[in-house]
């Protein structure tokens, strides 16, 4: 083969790449024209690349004398196919929270497996070995456990909430605040591990009472964890004041739902002068407020402000879908009351006085009847919620502040159902608050990816792009000239282009 220059009528010169075959010259490919000689010299220069790659491309089609050979060939230049597109963008998201700033490779390892692989610490292992070849043992992951625990557990909670600091402006003023339960699959309890009342209707099984502080939008701040028989309560005020000592903040907003105020917290709040925005029992409240709050009329959905005996602000909304939710609610308990007395299962050994129990009366020893007196007093109230605060908010702010509670209720369960934190496996104080603190930050990381899909406008889940991204390989392979090692990675659909280009991803 070789390069040829040719005049055309125009007054340019084209360049061609011709081979001699049989005493003639035949044309192979044209690399363009120019009627500059600065050009032509770059042409040419690009003709003879050209010519090596056709050359080196022939030569290597002499080889494989047929597809058999070919295959045979292509195989042995494979030396690794892995799942790559969740590494590439849970990586880089990993990063820009901060958690680099944690040295080891293995917190890394540990962290992002728990979001596209959870599981316990030997299939984390296993997982680890199989599909990234970073071998790690068991007892190499606990000793970790063990240094993660002493040395970077405020380390990891400080970045944290740095990087949340620097999504709202380098202020966050308002905190919210919930708890859940963890259960162990074990039968005998320890000072840490205690049969309590179980969110996971997991009664009989020892647990502990986990207490999560999260930003708006549930982006995590601090958790704490406390005994399993823990009045959920006094979980609160432990983690508020910690949390406001180490970060040093003077104008803190803490929102709570009701289960965790009692008048002792109240109080205590008032005292540390915190405001706060709490769901309030309005059913408790005082005959006069009760009275007061009754008589107005709402026949349409309004909201009503009463100053209380404190000084507090109770804010009153009523809502007709939640009046009806409210009704239905109570008659399926109703019910359910009525075939239990009827089938003989309901006794005064398991009667209390949570949910519709109330709606129950006890005559004599043994007589247990329904008593729908209380359920007629009860319907009053449909549809009636209430909110009491201390802070100068307008009513539209504290519902809104309020209802950002539920990203905390996602936030627990998405962690128990696709993060997997529960039922615990490990043994040791330490090591059970070092399995929350990967949690802890493989959620940080998860709500990033939900942030960042949410600000560059893209209609793809977090779920759904975890599951695009585990579609995504690499394969590694011997380049048959160079002898070089490659890794190309494997986009053929336009979701997985389209999350890789989302994320800046090259291919």
């Amino acid at each position: 083969m070789f390069i040829r220059r040719k005049k055309n009528k125009s007054g340019t010169t084209s360049i061609y790449i011709l081979e001699k075959r049989d005493g003639k010259q035949h044309f192979i490919k044209s690399i363009g024209s120019s009627s500059k000689e600065s050009k032509l010299k770059e042409l040419e220069f690009k003709a003879q690349k050209e010519i090596n790659r056709i050359t080196k491309q022939m030569s290597l089609s002499f080889i494989y004398e047929n597809d058999e050979t070919y295959l045979k060939k292509v195989k042995s230049s494979v030396s690794n196919i892995r799942i790559v597109g969740t590494e590439l963008v849970l990586n880089k998201l990993f990063d820009e929270v901060g958690f680099n700033k944690i040295p080891d490779d293995i917190f890394r390892h540990l962290v992002l497996s728990r979001i596209i692989y959870p599981g316990s610490k030997l299939k984390t292992i296993e997982y680890l070995s199989r599909h990234y070849q970073e071998h790690y043992s068991l007892s190499g992951v606990y000793r970790y456990m063990d240094k993660l625990h002493s040395d970077y557990k405020s380390k990891i909670q400080q970045i944290s909430y740095n990087h949340t600091l620097g999504l709202f402006g380098g202020e966050i003023s308002v905190v919210f605040y919930d708890v859940t339960t963890l259960y162990f699959e074990i039968s005998k309890e320890d000072e840490l591990r205690k049969i309590g009342y179980s969110k996971d209707g997991k009664s009989h099984n020892p647990q502990i009472v986990l207490g999560l502080l999260v930003s708006k939008e549930g982006y995590p701040l601090a958790f704490e964890m406390h005994p399993g028989n823990t009045y959920e309560g006094h979980t609160f005020l432990p983690i508020i004041k910690k949390f406001k000592t180490t970060f040093n903040i003077t104008n803190l907003v803490v929102v709570a739902d009701s289960g965790l105020m009692s008048k002792t917290n109240i109080k205590e709040l008032k005292r540390l002068k915190y405001q706060f925005i709490i769901g309030a029992r309005i059913k408790n409240e005082s005959s006069n407020l009760k009275q007061e709050i009754l008589s107005k009329n709402w026949s349409k959905d309004k909201i009503y402000s009463i100053e209380t005996s404190d000084h507090d602000n109770l804010i009153i909304t009523y809502s007709k879908k939640r009046a009806k939710k409210d009704k239905a609610n109570r008659e399926k308990g109703i019910e359910r009351l009525r075939k239990k007395i009827s089938s003989g299962k309901l006794s005064k050994q398991n009667i209390n006085n949570k949910g519709y129990n109330k709606f129950l009366k006890i005559e004599g020893d043994a007589t247990i009847k329904l008593d729908l007196s209380k359920a007629q007093e009860d319907q009053k109230w449909d549809g009636l919620k209430g909110y009491l605060t201390n802070t100068k908010l307008d009513a539209d702010n504290i519902l809104d502040s309020y209802h950002q509670l539920w990203h905390i209720e996602r936030a627990f369960r998405m962690s128990k159902t696709d993060l997997e934190v529960r039922p615990i496996y490990h043994q040791k104080l330490k090591r059970i608050e070092s399995h929350l603190v990967i949690s802890f930050c493989s959620y940080k990381v998860y709500k990033e990816l939900w942030r960042q899909l949410k600000e560059k406008k893209s209609t793809i889940s977090p779920e759904k792009a975890l599951d695009i991204l585990k579609s995504i390989y690499a394969m590694r392979i011997i380049m048959p000239i160079s002898g070089e090692t490659k890794e190309i990675i494997l986009v053929n659909t336009d979701e997985q282009k389209e999350i890789l280009n989302l994320f800046d991803i090259d291919f």
